[in-house]
């Protein structure tokens, strides 16, 4: 009997731990920056409740309206472009071409280095003392300039070209996976019936790997909104700050500034940003099931 009921609980058990630490050091961290966000905390934690004084503070910061902005920015071309970037080279790769494997590699290879790591590089790349404009220089081309990552307009953009060069072959694995998964005896009936590869594409195949669009999205809008490492390398938030992103203006905030509370209240408005985001995405996903069950 005790082994009996020992087996039926094992997988619980074997769970519990893990569940025990997510609950408190996810969920329950959480809890706690949000119950922050509520306070007056300064260098030091401070417990008694005053409202939404920090988060009225924080929409006073001009540094913070500005990261808002670079957010959006940011966040739209790194996902828009990271899709179409890892779509277009799985359309590729799924055409069973030579050396498959090698390409899948060198598309894949960013994803093992750290955002730090890519950071550097491209700070130096992009650097025109010594980067690409410098090396064309080098060669003759006198009137070429790239000066983006030092021009306080441009140089988001930067961030936005280091960032789809890294995430492009994990959505390349997500799509690629999709499109080895599909049925393609439906493929090869709509080649038999006449329609165009463009038709079959658009009107078969994307349809048919709508739970991938779903995965890389979730996971590059998250990539987006959390960036830190990222900019830290290659701008350091600057020019001045016009390469900021909530989390460098969080971290600033709590860290450097010494204040709790403001980089708290920051914290939960990135949160519910991605919130924002995920939470119509799953309802739009779940609900075919739900209606199917029902």
């Amino acid at each position: 009997m005790i082994r009996q009921a020992f087996g039926r609980h094992l997988s619980a058990l074997i769970l519990a731990p893990t569940a025990a630490a997510t609950l408190v050091f996810v969920y329950g961290f959480i809890a706690w920056t949000a119950y922050m966000s509520f306070t007056g905390s300064r260098m030091m934690p401070v417990y008694e409740l005053i409202g939404f004084d920090a988060y009225t503070r924080l929409w006073q910061f001009e540094r913070w309206n500005v990261s808002i902005v670079n957010l959006l920015i940011f966040g739209s071309l790194f996902v828009g472009v990271g899709l179409l970037t890892g779509l277009l080279l799985a359309i590729l790769l799924d055409q069973r071409i030579r050396a498959e494997g090698l390409l899948r590699t060198i598309y894949l290879y960013p994803m093992a280095l750290s955002f730090i790591v890519t950071g550097t590089v491209w700070k130096w790349l992009l650097n025109p003392g010594i980067g690409l404009e410098r090396a064309m220089h080098q060669i003759g081309w006198e009137n070429f300039r790239f000066g983006w990552i030092v021009d306080p307009e441009l140089a988001i953009y930067t961030i936005v070209i280091a960032g789809v060069w890294q995430s492009s072959g994990l959505v390349l694995a997500i799509f690629l996976a999709a499109l080895r998964g599909m049925d393609q005896d439906v493929v090869k009936a709509a080649f038999m019936d006449g329609a165009s590869t463009l038709q079959i594409y658009w009107g078969i195949v994307l349809p048919s790997i709508r739970p991938a669009f779903f995965s890389a999205v979730i996971v590059l809008t998250h990539l987006a909104v959390k960036s830190f490492d990222l900019v830290i390398a290659m701008t350091n938030g600057g020019p001045g700050y016009a390469t900021d992103l909530p989390a460098i203006f969080m971290y600033s905030m709590s860290f450097q500034r010494n204040n709790i509370a403001v980089g708290s209240a920051t914290a939960m408005m990135m949160l519910c940003t991605v919130m924002a985001i995920i939470v119509p995405y799953l309802y739009s996903e779940l609900r075919p099931a739900r209606s199917a069950h029902g």
